[in-house]
């Protein structure tokens, strides 16, 4: 870390759980995110500002007038830009002490695997399950670590599995994959900005906990928030014997 980064970063710095040490793991990590929609655009700028070295950023879609209420990185000079393409910019000029790399398709399987093997941290900020079953699969077989966001209405969940760990649950233990699930998405059924704001963001606080080792990082929860109460419940993941992605 230099001068320039010390002082940029120092505000962080000064928080006791990561210190000089952990700015450096920050800035030495590679994080790969998937989806830059509400999740992914609001998780992607708190990295981006605070400091992980190098991103990935995939998503095959392009950027309408109906993301902005909620995808808060982009612009209305945005319009018709891929969302990959148009986050690692807006990304760049946040802080252009960081590398960023967009990936401007939908990851598929082979894709997918390497993109994963080379990240140290993985954000599934995806929108349906079928994607979300592959990315879990992925990063189990990797054994990478995952955080999975989603949110609908005033709902949202976060879900962190550390896959470094032996016999660990997996997001297929907490959702058995269904394929009428996939119907549950936002231009369906609509959602709140500021909630997807928040999960994404509390994505990004459990990432930047995950790679400077923080003690209070408490993986296989299942996290519910409620916005209409502003009230939390959280819920244990059990590993699942007869999972077929995890089990025996």
């Amino acid at each position: 870390m230099n001068d320039q980064q010390f002082q940029r970063y120092q505000r962080q710095i000064m928080v006791p759980e990561v210190g000089e040490t952990g700015q450096d793991k920050l800035i030495g990590s590679k994080v790969l995110l998937i989806g830059c929609g509400g999740l992914g655009s609001a998780a992607a700028l708190y990295l981006a500002g605070a400091g992980i070295g190098s991103m990935v950023v995939a998503d095959g879609d392009t950027v309408e007038s109906s993301n902005l209420q909620r995808q808060i990185i982009y612009r209305e000079a945005d319009l018709g830009k891929n969302k990959a393409l148009a986050t690692a910019e807006h990304l760049k000029h946040l802080n252009p002490h960081i590398k960023v790399r967009s990936v401007q398709t939908f990851l598929e399987e082979g894709q997918l695997n390497l993109e994963i093997m080379m990240a140290d941290v993985v954000l599934d900020c995806s929108d349906n399950f079928p994607t979300r079953q592959a990315i879990n699969k992925a990063c189990h077989s990797a054994n990478t670590p995952l955080i999975s966001g989603s949110a609908i209405g005033w709902v949202g969940q976060l879900m962190t599995f550390d896959f470094t760990k032996s016999h660990s649950p997996c997001y297929r233990c907490a959702v058995p994959y269904q394929d009428n699930s996939a119907g549950l998405k936002c231009s369906e059924s609509g959602v709140i900005g500021p909630i997807v704001g928040l999960l994404g963001n509390l994505q990004a606080v459990e990432a930047i906990k995950l790679i400077t080792g923080n003690g209070n990082l408490k993986p296989f929860t299942l996290n519910l928030f409620d916005g209409q109460t502003l009230s939390w419940q959280c819920f244990n993941i059990a590993r699942d014997a007869a999972c077929p992605v995890c089990g025996d």
